[in-house]
């Protein structure tokens, strides 16, 4: 276990426990910066990063209820219920009754939703290619070695 040293600040982490939280402050920072960065690039009135997410989950996984929605994207059921309005208003989703309990809704992803979420998909890709086109070969494995380590954070959060 680390050591801790009593200052008039309280109990400070010293060691490995400080060098964590120096890690973490800098991931968030870093992931912070790329996120705002990609989304200053969408235009205004652009699809949300939580309605990409929903298109996403629903493109992948199929057809899905409200709740499990909100379930598995860690949200509460009426923020999930927001942001499935808006999707569903520019005709992004549909809503048609569960076939085995008809108090229900199933949500899926529409043509128009596939087609939008390609399109946001290309240009945040293109603009993170454009970017790492200026970063060396090692630089740019070096990434891609990471890569698993931060999926398996995301899945931790």
């Amino acid at each position: 276990m680390d050591t801790e040293d009593i200052s008039e600040g309280g109990i400070r982490p010293t060691g490995r426990a400080q060098e964590t939280t120096a890690l973490a402050a800098a991931l968030r920072l870093a992931m912070g910066r790329i996120v705002r960065r990609l989304r200053q690039a969408h235009a205004v009135g652009d699809v949300s990063l939580s309605g990409v997410s929903v298109l996403s989950r629903l493109a992948g996984g199929g057809p899905d209820s409200p709740g499990s929605l909100a379930e598995l994207e860690r949200v509460r059921p009426q923020a999930m219920a927001t942001t499935l309005a808006g999707l569903e208003q520019r005709g992004l989703v549909s809503r048609t009754p569960d076939a085995a309990d008809g108090r229900r809704s199933i949500m899926s992803i529409t043509d128009t939703g596939r087609t939008v979420l390609e399109e946001r998909r290309s240009e945040s890709v293109d603009r993170l290619a454009q970017a790492l086109d200026q970063f060396t070969p090692q630089e740019r494995a070096a990434l891609d070695a990471v890569l698993p380590l931060l999926d398996r954070l995301a899945q931790r959060l």
